[in-house]
């Protein structure tokens, strides 16, 4: 079976504990790093007119693409919130979120293929991501078709798990995550995803690689800032 197959099946498999798990594996910080983020994703230049236009991929459950509908409409943003995903089960997870806001006519969840947008050229003012690239089978044309939906002067905003870089807190934390991603996996009767959660993270390629990365597939102004130690990061580049 594809990789990519693979993963939307394992998604839709967790999709009902995953909010709550995920909440108590980071005792709750993965709130704080989405609001350091949506600085990046609400900074709307002084002058623009236009309703502001968010596409935010690998949705899943929607916490990203709900908070900042909900950071716009506090600042009293005219604009639109995009959440994208291949999975069934997180988009139905974040529809009836969505719907128990009454974000409708902010928010819009729409299955949908980071590697194969539909959407056309230029049509969004920030595309983001929230813990969803590590998961990607060819990031290399995710990253592109990225930059391709970006309008120009647009930014791709993009938080992933990672690890701190002194080597005692760095082993702490990766007995501490593959203990909880296996706690993780007792609790939602899903070994395999869970385990599979932890080793993605592990894989991931080290913030100057990936800054790198995101330089040669075309973004500009990339830049990369720890949040928790290193636990997370926090990367940006803009079209």
């Amino acid at each position: 079976m594809p990789v990519k197959e693979n993963i939307r099946k394992m998604f839709d498999n967790i999709s009902g504990d995953y909010d709550s798990l995920n909440h108590l594996m980071s005792f709750n910080i993965d709130k704080g790093w989405r609001k350091r983020a949506l600085r990046q994703v609400i900074d709307v230049p002084e002058g623009h007119d236009s309703p502001w236009q968010v596409l935010d991929i690998a949705c899943g459950t929607g916490d990203f693409a709900i908070a900042a509908a909900k950071a716009m409409k506090k600042k009293g943003i005219r604009g639109h919130v995009t959440g994208a995903d291949i999975s069934d089960g997180m988009l139905n997870v974040m529809i009836g979120k969505v719907n128990r806001l009454a974000l409708e006519d902010m928010v819009s969840a729409e299955k949908g293929d980071c590697e194969d947008l539909s959407y056309a050229d230029g049509s969004f003012d920030r595309v983001t991501v929230a813990f969803g690239v590590r998961n990607f089978e060819k990031r290399e044309t995710a990253l592109r078709e990225v930059l391709r939906v970006l309008r120009p002067g647009g930014r791709f905003v993009m938080l992933e798990l990672s690890f701190p870089t002194g080597p005692v807190l760095r082993w702490l934390y990766d007995r501490y995550f593959f203990t909880v991603a296996k706690i993780g996996g007792i609790i939602s009767g899903n070994k395999a995803s869970y385990r599979y959660l932890h080793e993605s993270v592990v894989r991931f390629p080290k913030p100057q690689q990936w800054v790198t990365f995101m330089e040669s597939c075309g973004f500009r102004n990339v830049s990369q800032r720890a949040l928790s130690l290193g636990i997370c990061r926090l990367y940006t580049g803009d079209k």
